[in-house]
């Protein structure tokens, strides 16, 4: 891979280079693998205040970077499939398709929509120093509040939508966009120094 091809790479493309049958088997792995770790941050419950915090997020996001944004996406909603199927691998107990058109919906929509801007800013050169990973998590966070808020404010309104579904989770994901984006330009410097 040429210098501004690694540069403009996702993280999973540097790190394991795939062509042909190869890049299916790749992809498919990774792509469980992050689902795993999805189901995983959804189970992690961190004591925070106002509100406890799961650390799916975080992983939504380090997933679009480090995939990129078809895989990052593609990823994020095998994930939600294994929810719709029934699988428990969502933050509480509910599960199935019920659960994906309730109160929720908007976020987990969110985290697709996220993944792939996410990636796709990674993709253009914003993985490498911390302050441009920054401004994309912070895009990434603000795309899964906003579609949240939006789905949310259509069942009880904008005002107490942004009291409930936004205000309590705003500290919690600003620590989690400041690890997010602290997290790729650590795994880019330490690969560099291998190379």
């Amino acid at each position: 891979m040429a210098g501004s091809d690694v540069m403009r790479a996702p993280l999973a493309a540097a790190l394991w280079p795939a062509t042909g049958r190869g890049a299916v088997l790749r992809a498919a792995t990774l792509a469980v693998f992050g689902s795993l770790l999805l189901w995983a941050s959804a189970k992690v419950q961190v004591p925070f205040w106002p509100v406890p915090m799961t650390m799916q997020t975080y992983v939504v996001l380090v997933i679009g970077a480090a995939y990129g944004a078809r895989l990052g996406a593609a990823t994020v909603a095998l994930y939600l499939a294994q929810g719709f199927a029934g699988l428990p691998v969502f933050a509480g107990a509910a599960t199935g398709p019920a659960y994906l058109m309730g109160p929720t919906a908007g976020y987990l929509v969110g985290f697709v929509a996220a993944a792939a801007v996410v990636g796709w800013l990674v993709q253009r050169g914003g993985a490498r120093s911390v302050a441009r990973m920054v401004v994309v998590m912070a895009v990434g966070s603000a795309v899964i509040l906003s579609l949240g808020v939006a789905w949310l404010s259509a069942a009880i309104g904008f005002e107490r939508a942004v009291a409930v579904g936004l205000l309590p989770f705003l500290t919690g994901d600003v620590l989690k966009t400041a690890l997010a984006a602290a997290t790729l330009p650590l795994a880019w410097r330490a690969i560099d120094r291998k190379a």
